[in-house]
């Protein structure tokens, strides 16, 4: 039984500087790798490509839930988890941080490509600082990789065909177009905006423009299936695992560092040409897959004495198997906020924030050590919950 305490604070607001520089982000080769950081902490070392184990000795974690390509929202959460300058200068001001999102930056809002290029951006500036930025793929990112855009917002469709665009502008220099999209995107959406009359009967041209750019895009060994594919399905930080949907023990038992490899690899279209025949189902089809599985995010006040135990139940056995001390996920927009249930091993920081979804004001989780507290606003008081020997 986990014992907790609840205080009260303010997150710090650190003040505001600026930096517009592209630089190279530092990739692991399967082994590990470590990064710049302070001398009175050890370094940050990266096991496996896509990343499945970190160890981040001393360092504040902060993970975030699903943005669905709201920046102004994005921008917010960051702010409020105190790594982002909170007067748009786009700087990272963690210091040696850790920085987590739990996927589900792709659908439902027209600024994906902004949010990804935006973190990219705070990733090389954390890891000058000591610190670093983690990504996981969620179901939403998949399907896009799939071909299937049905959740796909108007505004989504033509930031694509801008960020193509834009691409070949800069002689197909995809590190260079992509870092700096994040700052040059709003003058593209102004100015297509100002054009959008124009258009006028030929809309439909226009979105059959945007369906193919995204096609291009996001098709495997595509640009942003690409660069989605440096990212894993499951991470394990510390004592926490991370996933967008949940961690059941048949994933562990086939294999954490295979999973993130093969999600990667099929993104990558290194499955040859029959690629959406072999995609991986056990982390990404089905219901009960890694960035589907909804079973720890269900309101445990509508579920029998029984099932609330058999979920306990294989919590505690997933936890164990990894040596991890709690779980945190996604995927399940919660209307309370961000929360947690059987003795805190689960974290549950989807909270609806994007405007295609519930437009919830953000909130994150931030741990340190052992104790998490969710930060509500930069203004609001937050809870906290210190998670001890509860395994």
């Amino acid at each position: 039984m986990a014992s907790f305490s609840v205080n009260c604070s303010l997150p710090l607001q650190p003040p505001r500087e600026s930096l517009c520089c592209p630089s190279t982000t530092h990739k692991a080769n399967g082994t590990s790798l470590s990064v710049k950081t302070a001398q009175s902490l050890k370094p940050i070392v990266v096991n496996g490509d896509p990343p499945t184990f970190v160890s981040a000795p001393g360092r504040r974690i902060v993970a975030v839930g699903d943005l669905h390509g709201d920046l102004g929202k994005a921008r917010g959460a960051l702010e409020i988890a105190g790594v982002l300058s909170p007067d748009g200068g786009d700087l990272w001001i963690g210091g040696d941080s850790v920085l987590i999102q739990l996927g589900d930056i792709l659908d439902r809002g027209e600024d994906e490509i902004a949010i990804l290029s935006l973190l990219r951006s705070l990733d090389i500036q954390a890891k000058e600082n000591g610190g670093a930025i983690f990504q996981v793929n969620g179901n939403h990112e998949t399907i896009n990789v799939e071909g299937d855009f049905r959740y796909v917002d108007s505004g989504g469709f033509d930031e694509c065909s801008d960020f193509l665009e834009y691409l070949e502008e800069c002689a197909q220099n995809f590190e260079e177009a992509f870092v700096d999209w994040f700052d040059v995107s709003r003058k593209w959406k102004d100015e297509r905006k100002i054009s959008q009359n124009n258009w006028g009967p030929w809309n439909l041209v226009k979105r059959q423009k945007g369906v193919i750019a995204r096609s291009i895009l996001f098709r495997p060994g595509g640009p942003l299936a690409s660069e989605l594919a440096r990212h894993p399905v499951v991470l394990k930080v510390n004592d926490w695992v991370f996933c967008h949907g949940g961690l059941l023990p048949h994933h562990v038992a086939y294999g954490l560092e295979r999973m993130n490899r093969e999600v990667s690899d099929w993104m990558r279209g290194l499955n040859g040409a029959d690629e959406y025949s072999t995609l991986p189902f056990i982390a990404t089809k089905g219901y009960d897959s890694v960035v589907w599985n909804r079973l720890y995010s269900r309101d445990v006040s509508e579920l029998d004495d029984y099932q609330v135990i058999q979920i306990q139940s294989i919590l505690k056995k997933t936890l164990q198997t990894i040596d991890a001390k709690a779980m945190v996920v996604g995927h399940t927009p919660q209307p309370t906020g961000v929360n947690c249930e059987f003795d805190c091993s689960i974290w549950r920081i989807d909270v609806g924030m994007s405007s295609g979804v519930l437009d919830s004001s953000p909130e994150v989780l931030e741990i340190r050590d052992n104790e998490a507290r969710a930060i509500r606003s930069g203004k609001d008081k937050f809870s906290e919950l210190q998670v001890i020997d509860y395994i």
